[in-house]
């Protein structure tokens, strides 16, 4: 990628999103710019600043205040982007809503899908038409979202479907949730399973548009599986944690997805855990009482 270079994360304010901010503004360089957003103006001044004073940084860090949920917004800061910067080189979707295991899953389901879901489909929808040749598009997932953690029943929903086709079926599933149909038609309780195939099946659907023109500039669209990464949202998940990174670590295996040079086809469009595409198809269904897993 050339110098002068934009990057975005959403999601920035702790945990993994803020390790990948700190990432980028390390590796990156004085002249390139890297947009820290959350929802909270004081908890992104904060962090902000606090990246600032890293050892580390080399780019310029910058607070952008941004509610994924308000979908507007996206397209707003997208189109602000194209027309300050002529677009934006990285673009990493990490903003997740905070579900602890004694919440009532069907209670949360609206803000979980509003912010897990229905953001990425904004974000690649505003942000794909923005992205620099030998740019960046990656969508924050987990091992959980290879079609086969669904119940069968559901994978013509997925299974090569377009961008519209997966809005339409989380809706449905939305809609499943308040008529108290959803788990009768195969969808599980736990709302991470559907919302993570949703991810990878939209990223997917958009890189199926894209791939012969994204691969001849060096551009890459995929979904990233981070591992078991310590923060306080998934902590509360697992009984065991001697296994999980913490966040700069996990953020590694991103960045170096996001600085390679040239992009590899097999990666292209898939789900990638630590340099590897996941199968797409891989994976059984889950039953209720075995959530605590990798993801």
């Amino acid at each position: 990628m050339n110098a002068s270079r934009i990057a975005l994360v959403t999601g920035a304010n702790q945990g993994l999103g803020r390790a990948l901010v700190e990432g980028l503004a390390a590796r990156m360089n004085a002249d390139d710019l890297v947009l820290l957003t959350g929802r909270n103006p004081q908890r992104v001044t904060d962090a902000v600043r606090e990246v600032r004073r890293l050892p580390g940084t080399r780019a310029r860090v910058e607070g952008q205040v941004l509610d994924v949920t308000d979908t507007d917004a996206i397209t707003r800061l997208a189109e602000d982007l194209r027309t300050r910067h002529a677009g934006v080189d990285v673009v990493v979707s990490n903003a997740v809503a905070r579900v602890l295991p004694g919440d009532s899953q069907a209670e949360r389901a609206d803000e979980f899908i509003d912010v897990s879901n229905t953001a990425t489909h904004a974000i690649l929808r505003s942000f794909g038409p923005v992205l620099r040749p030998g740019g960046r598009l990656l969508v924050v997932a987990s091992s959980l979202g290879t079609l086969g953690h669904l119940d069968p029943r559901l994978h013509e929903l997925f299974d090569g479907a377009s961008l519209e086709q997966v809005e339409y079926a989380v809706e449905s599933w939305r809609s499943a949730i308040h008529r108290k149909t959803a788990q009768e038609a195969g969808w599980p309780v736990w709302l991470n399973v559907p919302s993570k195939v949703a991810q990878v099946a939209a990223v997917r659907a958009v890189a199926a548009q894209r791939r012969e023109g994204d691969l001849a500039v060096g551009t890459l669209i995929a979904s990233v599986c981070p591992g078991m990464v310590d923060t306080a949202t998934s902590r509360p998940w697992f009984s065991d944690y001697s296994q999980a990174q913490p966040p700069a670590e996990a953020a590694s295996a991103v960045l170096d997805l996001v600085f390679a040079e040239g992009v590899d086809p097999a990666l292209y469009g898939e789900l990638v855990r630590f340099g590897a595409a996941l199968d797409w198809h891989g994976g059984t269904p889950l039953v209720e009482q075995d959530r605590m897993v990798t993801p």
